[in-house]
């Protein structure tokens, strides 16, 4: 992944006395996902809007597909594919209806709306009205819309967020079959284990800052605490154990417990990142 898709240099948007974007800088490369987590209200939505051309930086630049997103773009949104958090669609209308109408505006003459419909779980829903859908079925649409230019570039503003397991699975599903294909991700999310399934990297967006980025891997190994969790036998109950994987004294420890306690469960454990959020900043990705 030696091209970037998206770069951002020193971009910055403030509403008023507010920074909601102070600054920040980043590369997404081609075919990357890059999950971008924060709290309500830490810039992830208005840093969002400026990479797709809603709104235009007040400092800095970004370049997307190699051009200036502020200065070129209605180019750059014929090549992206954009879901919002909230729904927009055309709710008297049938899915299949909606899905070719943006196909239009798009310019797509050989469209298959049926099978995009496939793709996320909506097969057979194609001629019902979107008011009959569930919110689960509704967002599934809109990713699905965002489909239909088969975009270099999927921007997806929290997409899962309060879906059932089966619609976020199945959201879940298309964006990896999206990066097979070759596109770049960019999503923004509170939740950190989605982020944590799904990003080849992550950025951590607090107060308008990026306070930290890179793969989730190397996030937690640099500020993660590995414990191995134990639950023993104990006055007729059950006593929890745990030992820090990262000491010296840590193969000593797991002797001591297997020759000198009774062992009913035991696992490794290592930090989420919402505990390494919350230890870099200090509040929880929820705020």
């Amino acid at each position: 992944m030696g091209n970037y898709s998206i770069v951002a240099e020193d971009l910055t948007y403030w509403y008023g006395d507010l920074v909601a974007v102070d600054h920040i800088s980043f590369h997404v490369a081609d075919g990357e996902i890059l999950g971008f987590l924060g709290p309500n209200g830490a810039g992830k939505s208005t840093a969002w809007k400026m990479l797709t051309g809603q709104l235009k930086p007040k400092g800095g630049r970004a370049t997307v597909l190699g051009r200036d997103i502020a200065e070129d773009s209605q180019k750059v949104q014929g090549e992206i594919g954009v879901c919002f958090e909230y729904t927009n669609l055309y709710e008297q209308m049938s899915a299949s209806e909606n899905l070719r109408l943006f196909a239009r505006l798009f310019g797509v003459r050989r469209f298959d709306d049926e099978a995009l419909l496939r793709r996320v779980g909506l097969e057979g829903w194609g001629k019902h009205r979107v008011e009959e859908f569930s919110k689960g079925m509704k967002q599934r649409l809109m990713v699905a819309r965002s489909l239909v230019n088969q975009p270099k570039i999927l921007f997806l503003d929290e997409p899962t967020s309060g879906l059932d397991p089966v619609s976020a699975e199945a959201i879940r599903t298309v964006i990896l079959e999206e990066r097979e294909r070759g596109a770049t991700i960019f999503l923004t999310t509170h939740d950190m284990m989605e982020a944590d399934k799904i990003s080849d990297r992550v950025a951590f967006i607090d107060q308008g800052k990026i306070v930290a980025l890179d793969t989730p891997h190397n996030l937690k190994q640099t500020y993660g605490k590995r414990a191995l969790k134990a639950e023993v036998a104990a006055d007729g109950g059950l006593e929890n154990i745990e030992i820090p994987l990262d000491m010296d004294e840590t193969p000593d420890a797991v002797r001591e417990l297997f020759s000198q306690k009774k062992v009913i469960t035991i696992h490794s454990e290592e930090a989420t990142l919402e505990d390494i959020f919350i230890r870099i900043t200090g509040r929880g990705l929820q705020a």
